[in-house]
């Protein structure tokens, strides 16, 4: 899949993998509401698995965002965040213009993300709450990382 990259003043968004910072984004995500406790080994096969998106300012990673995709029908928008430094400055709304006109993302026919508190953010973008969301169904492990620590 071809790297897309996308430059705004001294920020950049790139889908290179190989940009980026493991590291930066496990001791994030690890302490998010959605992923706490997720081990580094878990973190690296998502991201291996994933289109991810990474923010920088200055060639240092300050956000991040992946999607699981068919890249025909289907995308999961997961794990975004922008560190808190950094916020207020608009970069989340120009992350999610990137992730929606990336060429390997159009047509799709279901987008789909959870969200506890982004709501304003993504509605701004075209994401709704289910009009049927009993249809909806999925198998849901909350604290799965604190109550299973992988050895």
């Amino acid at each position: 899949m071809d790297k897309e990259k996308f430059t705004r003043d001294q920020y950049t968004i790139s889908t290179d993998h190989s940009l980026l910072d493991i590291d930066f984004i496990h001791s994030y995500l690890s302490r998010s509401y959605w992923a706490e406790d997720i081990p580094k080994e878990i973190v690296k096969k998502s991201i291996e698995n994933s289109l991810c998106f990474g923010i920088y300012k200055n060639n240092t990673q300050v956000g991040f965002a992946r999607v699981v995709s068919d890249y025909s029908t289907f995308a999961y928008l997961a794990d975004v965040f922008v560190i808190e430094e950094e916020r207020g400055k608009g970069l989340s709304k120009w992350l999610m213009e990137c992730i929606l006109k990336h060429k390997e993302l159009q047509g799709l026919r279901n987008f789909s993300l959870l969200t506890r508190d982004a709501h304003t953010l993504y509605e701004q973008f075209g994401f709704k709450n289910l009009e049927k969301p009993h249809n909806f169904m999925a198998i849901k492990k909350d604290n799965f990382y604190k109550k299973h620590k992988l050895q």
